[in-house]
């Protein structure tokens, strides 16, 4: 068993201090899902109490076929990433002050900096952002620096979970938010333009947005531009294999999570957020970047350039808290850009736009089950409307073997029938069949 240092009366002293029973750190965990005590005797070695424990574990293991998304989705990881990126080079490599001694981390995260710049088209990329919504984050307090101004649009479409983020995060900052409601699953440029005004610092998008919709900001963006605001846009970065991009569009700053790009789902990660911005603003960007030079001997060679962060000189000035190393995930969706090349992630983008497809024709084909949105364009992602709640039978459909969708009910107090259905290359015709008879089953 691990060494805890802590004493019990260490133990009670810092519940003391937080005003909190042993109970209390669990109230959030509802009851049917905690175990209690785990009935494992005392004194047993090491090698029986792994074996009782891995048996346990082993009741929660159920393998379901995945139609789960929102931000975070099953993709295919091509088995070199895990070779590569498990290497003790890269596996244990620490943030790299040093450039002498880390040459190959550094051009890994100049690599991935240029990757990130041309799938999104914009002129300068960083490396450092913990997932897709503290990224968004910060792209919105780099805008308010920018502008000097306060007010932010944001739109309903974009992830509410990126969404509750930044609210969260902001809470004691004085920003002003406007939320805007989407126009059938897409941002609401009436909305958008009848409050951006000379006090907005940035409106908010995202594309394709939380509903799988998919939009062109183009005239959003020259709107944005005319009152002096940043178009800030949210990007699915696998989706632009096939679509438009956020730099092709008039975008400012664009963010998005990598999960998509050889990051395998896990309980809120690690997984990697991701920053690029026009080369005007990359003084105010956060988080570290990675920049090529040459030594005395004029040899190429890679350090961290642009380090305002608060734990160096700047101090005060700098311009985020942002100071862990994401490196390891970065060098992962490089390598995975890598092994897909142009080509591949183009080929692997329409797969999964074109099993949505197929999936939604199926799916409302089914009696009593509509389409949320009339919106002809959507990549992997579509909301349906059941007769019922959706959360109910989502629940049934796990018993079935299906993780189906996500409840918008969660996030929307206007879609408790309404469900998000993801849809990636690694679905076959046979599983969206087998779900479309268990659908029909449970209506």
């Amino acid at each position: 068993m691990p060494f805890i240092a802590n004493t019990d009366q260490q133990r009670q002293q810092m519940l003391r201090e937080i005003g909190l029973r042993p109970e209390d750190l669990f109230a959030d965990i509802p009851p049917e899902l905690r175990c209690g005590r785990l009935n494992i005797p005392e004194g047993i070695s090491e090698q029986e109490v792994r074996r009782q424990l891995t048996e346990l574990a082993g009741k929660n293991s159920t393998e379901l076929v995945c139609f789960l998304g929102g931000g975070f989705y099953d993709h295919f990881i091509p088995a070199a990433i895990d070779a590569l990126a498990g290497r003790s080079e890269f596996y244990t490599a620490y943030t790299p002050y040093q450039p002498e001694i880390s040459q190959g981390t550094l051009q890994a995260i100049y690599e991935y900096q240029t990757m990130i710049c041309r799938l999104t088209q914009m002129e300068a990329a960083n490396a450092s952002l913990y997932d897709g919504g503290t990224a968004l984050y910060e792209a919105m307090t780099m805008a308010l620096r920018i502008t000097g101004r306060n007010k932010i649009i944001l739109d309903d479409s974009v992830n509410p979970i990126y969404r509750v983020i930044i609210e969260s995060y902001s809470r004691n900052l004085r920003i002003e938010f406007v939320p805007t409601r989407n126009d059938d699953g897409l941002a609401n440029r009436c909305e958008i333009l009848e409050n951006l005004d000379a006090q907005t610092a940035a409106v908010i998008v995202q594309n394709p947005n939380f509903f799988g919709c998919v939009d062109d900001y183009r005239d959003l963006s020259v709107a944005v531009h005319e009152k002096g605001a940043l178009l800030i846009v949210s990007c699915y970065p696998l989706a632009l294999g096939i679509l438009k991009t956020p730099g092709a569009m008039g975008a400012d700053i664009v963010t998005g999570e990598g999960q998509s790009l050889g990051l395998p789902l896990s309980f809120g990660g690690p997984y990697l957020g991701f920053m690029a911005t026009r080369r005007q603003y990359i003084r105010k960007m956060p988080g570290r970047i990675a920049g090529q030079t040459t030594d005395a001997e004029g040899r190429r060679g890679f350090v961290l350039t642009l380090q305002a962060r608060e734990q160096h000189i700047r101090r005060d000035k700098a311009t985020s808290n942002i100071c862990t190393n994401e490196s390891l995930c970065a060098l992962r969706a490089l390598i995975y850009l890598s092994l897909l090349g142009p080509t591949g992630l183009q080929e692997v983008a329409q797969r999964c736009a074109d099993k949505a497809s197929y999936a939604y024709q199926r799916l409302t084909a089914l009696p009593r089950v509509t389409s949320r949105f009339h919106r002809k364009w959507f990549f992997n992602e579509f909301v349906l409307d059941l007769p019922g709640p959706a959360a109910d039978v989502i629940a049934r459909l796990v018993e079935k073997g299906f993780a189906a969708g996500f409840p918008l009910s969660r996030y929307y107090e206007d879609m408790d029938r309404s469900i998000l259905i993801a849809v990636t290359e690694k679905r076959t015709k046979q599983e969206i069949g087998m779900l479309a008879e268990a659908l029909e089953a449970q209506l």
